[in-house]
C-alpha cells in the first residue's frame, strides 16, 4: 500500500479541522480515501488541494451544494458542454451585485440616520421626516411633530 497523509496531517495542511475533512467526505465533496492495514485513512496530496479550492470557493461565496455541482461538472466534462465556473461565477457574481445594492441602500438609510440624530425608534418610525424607511409607518400616522 502506498503512503499517504493521515486525516489530521491533510485537515492541518488544508487549513481545516478534521471533523471538516470528514464532513465533506460524507458529503462527496472528497473522494473516499484508501486504508491502511490498521485501518488509517490514508489520502492523497489531491485531498489537500481539494480542500483548498473548496475552502476557496466559499469565500468566495459558493455554498457546498454549489460547491459540489462545480466539482461535479469539472469531473464530468469530456467534451460536452456543462455548466461550470464559467455560468456558476457569472450566477454567483448577480447575486453579489444585488447585495451589494441592497447594503448600499442600508448604508445611506443608517447614515442618514445617524446624520440626523434619531435616537429613538419607535419616536422616529411614527415621524414623516424620518430618514428610515418606515414611509407605511409614517404614513398612517401622520405625525407632524419634529423629526426625530
Amino acid at each position: 500500500m502506498s503512503r499517504g497523509l493521515r486525516s489530521g496531517q491533510v485537515a492541518e495542511a488544508a487549513g481545516v479541522n478534521v471533523q471538516t475533512l470528514r464532513y465533506y467526505e460524507r458529503r462527496g465533496l472528497l473522494a473516499e480515501p484508501e486504508r491502511s492495514n490498521g485501518g488509517h485513512r490514508l489520502y492523497s496530496e489531491d485531498a489537500v488541494t481539494a480542500l483548498r479550492v473548496i475552502k476557496a470557493a466559499q469565500r468566495l461565496g459558493f455554498t457546498l451544494e454549489e460547491v459540489a455541482e462545480l466539482l461535479e461538472a469539472g469531473r464530468h466534462r469530456h467534451g460536452r458542454p456543462v455548466p461550470g465556473l464559467q455560468d456558476h461565477a457569472a450566477a454567483k457574481l448577480a447575486e453579489v451585485d444585488a447585495k451589494i445594492a441592497d447594503l448600499t441602500t442600508i448604508r445611506t438609510a443608517l447614515a442618514t440616520a445617524v446624520a440626523a440624530g434619531c435616537d429613538d425608534l419607535t419616536v422616529c418610525a411614527s415621524s414623516t421626516c424620518c430618514p428610515i424607511p418606515f414611509t407605511d409607518l409614517a404614513e398612517e400616522n401622520r405625525h407632524a411633530g419634529p423629526c426625530c
